[in-house]
This record gives C-alpha cells, sequence and structure tokens, in this order.
C-alpha cells in the first residue's frame, strides 16, 4: 500500500475539464499548509492541447476562460498550471486513458472525464491496480455506481466521489451545529432556486453532453442534484421516499455563440418532496430555466428543529438568534474535532477531499466520501427522475437496489450494464 509518507502518490488525471482548475487550487491549498501528498505525473484529454493547457507556464494554447463567472463556484476558478504545484515533475500528456494506464505512470487516477464515461475509465483503472477519485456524479446510473464499487472491492482499491460539498466549511459547520443540539431535532428541510447563471436557455457550463440522457444522464436533478442529496442526507439522516416532477422549460440551449445550440432531452426543472427515515420531511426544486428574474430561497438551505432552525449559515433558537454556524463552529467545537475537520487549517473543500483520498489509500480504509456514499447519492437524485417518470413516490432504497430502473433502463441498455 502506498503512502504519502513514503512517497507522494503519482496522479494521473483524465480529463482536462474546466473543473479541473479547482482541484489544482486544491492541491495548492494542501501545500499552504503543509500537505504534499501527490505528483500529477499524467495528463489526458481527449485533445492533446487541452492536456498540454495545464501542463506548464509558457507552453501550450492560451487558457480557457472559466466556466462561471461566479467566483464562488468550482467552475470559476481560475486557471493553473501544473508546472507551478510540482516543478520537479512535468506530467506526461495522453490522448487515451488506455494509453496512460499501459504506460504505468500513475498510482491513482482523479476521473473528471463526461459522467457518460466514469464507469468505463473507472474499471480499466481498477483493473489496472490503480485507485480511483471520481467528480460527481459519481457515475452514469445506479447500476454503472454498483459495478465500480464492486470492482474496488474485489481488488482492495480506493474508490471514492469527489463530492465537495461533504467538506466544504458551511456543510462541516452545519453539522456540528445538529449534533451539538442547537436546534432540537431536525423537522423539516426546505431549499431550492429557479434561473441562475445559466437561464433561461443557455449550455449548462458550455457542455452540451449535460443535456442529452446517454451522455448525461439527467438535468439539474443528478448534475447538482448529487451534491444537494448528499449535503441533504449528511445532514438530516437517509431519505426513504421521494416524490417527484419534472419539466423540459426551455427544449432547445444555446452557447454563447447564438448559433451553437443543442436539443435538450433533459429535465431542467424538478420539485421534490422527501421522508426521511426519523419522521422530518423536506422540500426542494431546482431549474436551469426561468424568464426573468431569479427567484428561490436564497438563505438556502433551511432546517427547522423542535428547538429553533437554521437559515442558511444563520442558527436562531426560540429565544433569538445564537449565531453564524461557521463561527460558533470556530468559537466552540474543540480543537481536536477541528483538526480532524479541518487538517493542519485547510478549509479547501477540494484540497480535503484529495486529502482524505490519498489517506485512505496509505491506510487502506474508506473515504467519507466512499463509492458507497456515490451510489446512494446517484440513488436519491435519480429516485426524483424515477418518480417523475413513474408518477408516484419512490422508495430511495428501491432505486438504489435497481428494484426501480425505469428512467435508467435506456441509459443501462445503451452501455450493456
Amino acid at each position: 500500500m502506498i503512502s504519502p509518507t513514503d512517497r507522494p502518490i503519482r496522479l494521473g488525471i483524465v480529463g482536462c475539464a474546466r473543473i479541473l482548475p479547482a482541484h489544482l487550487r486544491g492541491i495548492a491549498g494542501l501545500q499552504a499548509v503543509g500537505f504534499d501528498p501527490v505528483r500529477i505525473t499524467a495528463l489526458c484529454a481527449r485533445r492533446i492541447d487541452d492536456a498540454v493547457m495545464f501542463r506548464l507556464r509558457g507552453e501550450g494554447p492560451p487558457p480557457r476562460s472559466p466556466a462561471s463567472s461566479n467566483e464562488m463556484d468550482p467552475l470559476g476558478a481560475p486557471h493553473r498550471y501544473v508546472s507551478d504545484l510540482h516543478p520537479d515533475v512535468l506530467p506526461e500528456v495522453f490522448d487515451d486513458w488506455r494509453s496512460m494506464l499501459d504506460a504505468d505512470v500513475v498510482d491513482a487516477v482523479l476521473v473528471l472525464a463526461p459522467v457518460g464515461l466514469h464507469h468505463e475509465i473507472a474499471l480499466a483503472a481498477l483493473s489496472a491496480g490503480k485507485h480511483v477519485l471520481l467528480e460527481k456524479p459519481f457515475a452514469i446510473s445506479v447500476r454503472a455506481g454498483h459495478a465500480i464499487a464492486a470492482e474496488a472491492r474485489r481488488r482492495g482499491l480506493v474508490a471514492g466521489v469527489a463530492e465537495n460539498i461533504r467538506y466544504s466549511t458551511r456543510t462541516r459547520a452545519l453539522r456540528w451545529v445538529l449534533d451539538e443540539g442547537l436546534v432540537g431535532t431536525p423537522q423539516l428541510w426546505l431549499s431550492g432556486g429557479v434561473g441562475g447563471e445559466w437561464a433561461p436557455d443557455r449550455i449548462v457550463a458550455h457542455t452540451s453532453w449535460r443535456h442529452r440522457k446517454i451522455e448525461g444522464g439527467g438535468g439539474p436533478a443528478l448534475d447538482h442534484g448529487v451534491h444537494l442529496m448528499h449535503q441533504i442526507r449528511y445532514l438530516m439522516g437517509p431519505i426513504e421516499e421521494i416524490s417527484a416532477l419534472t419539466k423540459i422549460l426551455e427544449p432547445v440551449r444555446r452557447d454563447d455563440d447564438p448559433t451553437a445550440t443543442v436539443v435538450n432531452e433533459l429535465e431542467d426543472l424538478y420539485l421534490a418532496q422527501f421522508r426521511f427515515a426519523g419522521g422530518a420531511v423536506g422540500s426542494t426544486f431546482s431549474s436551469w430555466a426561468g424568464r426573468g428574474e431569479r427567484s428561490g430561497l436564497d438563505a438556502s438551505p433551511v432546517i427547522y428543529g423542535d428547538a429553533g432552525s437554521i437559515k442558511g449559515a444563520e442558527v436562531s433558537g426560540d429565544t433569538g438568534p445564537i449565531g453564524n454556524a461557521t463561527e460558533l463552529l470556530t468559537a466552540k467545537a474543540p480543537p481536536s474535532l477541528q483538526e480532524t475537520l479541518f487538517p493542519g487549517g485547510l478549509t479547501d473543500a477540494f484540497g480535503l477531499e484529495l486529502l482524505d483520498f490519498t489517506r485512505a489509500i496509505a491506510t487502506g480504509s474508506q473515504m467519507e466520501a466512499s463509492a458507497d456514499e456515490g451510489i446512494t447519492d446517484l440513488a436519491m437524485a435519480y429516485a426524483i427522475l424515477e418518480s417523475s417518470f413513474a408518477g408516484g413516490p419512490v422508495r430511495v432504497d428501491d432505486v438504489r437496489s435497481g428494484v426501480v430502473a425505469g428512467y435508467q433502463a435506456e441509459i443501462d441498455q445503451h452501455y450493456g450494464l
């Protein structure tokens, strides 16, 4: 088992995508607090120029502009070069991940390719003895996710999902507030918004595959729904049942060039209600569409307990405000817990997830955001789509087990799953 204390883990990145700058920023954050667990030894992209773009400062084509204008969005992270992070190693570049694996220049693979390729790349990497960390969604379907997890177990390798919301400062702080009982037992979850950067009809993140079912799986219910489902479950506990409606509001999507269009096959609006195992209930909605002004719960999430509430990060009790969740965690949580949540004071969620991945490799343990967690997130997100497809409520366990898979049947058939 390779340990970061022996030597840095050789990391290959497959898919030099628009999310890559956020991951490189996370590595920079790790280095800033004294952690140096990886060396990027391979960059792989369908087009060599896309890999060279990140390899060495002063080399290759000019960087792309960030996909998002929102600096808080990981897709808004500024461009970085691997050479700035690892001046002692210049990564090899490949235009085929099979060639990268055959070259045997990596110990682990970070998969940033479109979700329809996740299981194929991950299964090949695991078969070659490489650990895998996959951007969310973990896989194109629940069945594909199970295949990845089974192969990792069979070979004794680490497989995890790069679920940055799990490691975010606010999510960690909200979990602590709930664990401390500051608002009592959770009773209700509320969140949602319509509109935003990709409304009313823009191609999301300038990647047209996000609007095709076979390549993207689902629209917002899956693409960022897995983020939300993970956060909801982490904070509120397991969801037993979901009832949802979905709709396509914009049948054609356009990019910055108005002549670049894509027929939208996937929902761009969902409305969902849930019943939690612990007795709480919840509701959420989201849309990549919506003309005119954006609307929604600006303080999302909202959690009501039997002794108070949380709105965004602000915590209140029956007698008035208690404080900001992050500030409360910083001021009152034991230093040992804070070090566990934020090793070395690191707060960059992408850095934390990579540190968790490398520590799991070193110790033979599982990540917090393990393959199993990624499958459950998929099951919850797909439960939204399966409920709308079936016209009624569905149990998350039935989606996770494959008993309910009508919406996904076309996807699984296409990939031979």
